[in-house]
């Protein structure tokens, strides 16, 4: 009895030692640290990716991209489940091979779709028991869809007139620099296909870099959304690189009905848009017959105080908008905020209806007991937040 009680008091001693630091951080650390990775790792949490499974418990991701990963070779995502409403998780996989991918159900079935690592080939997996054991993309026919260099990020899966869709980007342009080299274009299936198979998939043209957008300053248009438009029509909504002004803006790319062709219209396709510099998330809800939409907005007095700032640098005001019609979008509610933008930044919102709620999960930049983030965008955190009765938020004005 007295060796069992000194090994019982050696294992409380070692599990408290190792899970003491998130602890003491997840004090501090807005909403519920799902994930947390130090600074000094070389390792930072990307890809936030949440989506609620037929029985009702929650599954989140994040990739690990930095110094110290092997994004560009081998990439790892991790997957964590709650089955207690976001109050707690663990992580239940571990997947190596897969990068900037987002979790959806389809038909009462998993799936996991992204790159097999930085600027990869397009695939997907799947699972049949929550997220714990996944398939391996081998081939066309069990979940390699395209060969190649694509980009993406864990965006929006939508269900329309009989298609699944998705947004992506083709990472093939001529000039290989960051933003210029990303076409966007648009995946479509039929939505009772075997999306495991890359025959079930078409792909949209890929409309690529213009040095002649925004009077030259155009620097590219990526991480776009699947949506569909007050039209009945698809779009793709993307986040547009344009570091001249703090004044941010979308692009709106239109999509065949058949998923084939993606077309531009240089006078009306760029819009104003808070945010429109970040990676931004947007959802239709048919209960209040609006659009939603998570972004990274620079508030006026910000604006006004970093003259000549690169947009796309600051993160650290997470902000949920509303729109009747994808132009013209309404502050409701500053979800979370900090005043330092160097080192704190709550980016890459994914999210999901779930009643009168909706489940986010955040990028999060923050402080911790090892010296906080090492940049607003290299995030030591995966942080999950609930935001209750959302359609009964008033407009904020600004």
């Amino acid at each position: 009895m007295r060796y069992l009680a000194g090994l019982f008091a050696l294992l409380l001693c070692y599990s408290y030692s190792f899970a003491q630091p998130v602890a003491e951080t997840s004090l501090k650390v807005p909403g519920v640290v799902i994930a947390h990775s130090p600074a000094a790792s070389g390792l930072y949490i990307g890809s936030p990716s949440i989506c609620i499974l037929p029985d009702g418990s929650y599954l989140a991701s994040h990739d690990l991209f930095g110094p110290a990963s092997n994004e560009f070779v081998q990439p790892v995502s991790r997957i964590y489940r709650s089955v207690n409403k976001g109050k707690t998780w663990r992580q239940v996989a571990e997947i190596k091979g897969q990068f900037w991918s987002k979790l959806f159900v389809q038909q009462g079935r998993l799936y996991f779709l992204g790159t097999d690592k930085h600027h990869g080939n397009t695939i997907i997996r799947t699972s049949s028991d929550n997220g714990t054991t996944w398939t391996d993309p081998v081939d066309e026919d069990h979940g390699l869809l395209l060969k190649g260099e694509y980009h993406c990020a864990p965006m929006p899966v939508i269900i329309h007139d009989g298609r699944i869709w998705r947004a992506m980007e083709d990472a093939m342009g001529e000039i290989k620099k960051w933003g210029k080299r990303y076409g966007s274009m648009m995946l479509s299936a039929p939505e009772n296909a075997d999306l495991m198979k890359a025959a079930s998939w078409t792909c949209s043209n890929s409309l690529h870099y213009d040095s002649t957008f925004l009077n030259g300053n155009f620097g590219g248009w990526i991480e776009g959304n699947a949506v569909v438009g007050p039209d009945g029509n698809v779009v793709n909504m993307l986040r547009v690189d344009d570091k001249s002004s703090l004044e941010e803006k979308a692009a709106i790319v239109h999509i065949s009905a058949d998923g084939k062709v993606a077309s531009f219209d240089i006078a009306s396709g760029f819009i104003p848009f808070d945010g429109g510099s970040k990676k931004f998330s947007i959802r239709y809800d048919a209960s209040s017959k609006l659009y939603w939409c998570f972004s990274n907005i620079i508030p006026p007095a910000v604006k006004a105080a970093n003259p000549g700032k690169n947009p796309a640098s600051i993160r650290n005001t997470l902000a949920l908008l509303s729109s009747p019609d994808l132009l013209h979008w309404t502050l409701r509610k500053v979800v979370l905020s900090h005043p330092d933008d160097l080192k704190h930044g709550f980016q890459y919102p994914d999210w999901a209806f779930d009643g009168r709620d909706i489940l986010l999960v955040s990028r999060t930049a923050y402080d911790d007991a090892e010296g906080g983030a090492h940049n607003q965008h290299d995030a030591n955190f995966l942080t999950f937040h609930r935001i209750k009765k959302f359609r009964k938020l008033p407009v904020v004005k600004q």
